[in-house]
């Protein structure tokens, strides 16, 4: 039962700041990605001068 009491608050904690993370990604922009693979399946890499 100690063990219950230990473990679970630091499981909670730990689950919250990975949604927090989470949220901040989302808010920062991290999974923005404006160059889609929609439109780059579209872009011929062969065409392109090096």
């Amino acid at each position: 039962m100690n063990g219950v009491l230990i473990l679970l608050p630091i499981a909670l904690g730990l689950g919250l700041i990975g949604l927090g993370a989470f949220f901040w990604a989302m808010r920062s922009g991290q999974f923005d990605d404006p160059e889609g693979a929609a439109s780059r399946i579209l872009i011929d890499d062969e065409d392109q001068p090096e």
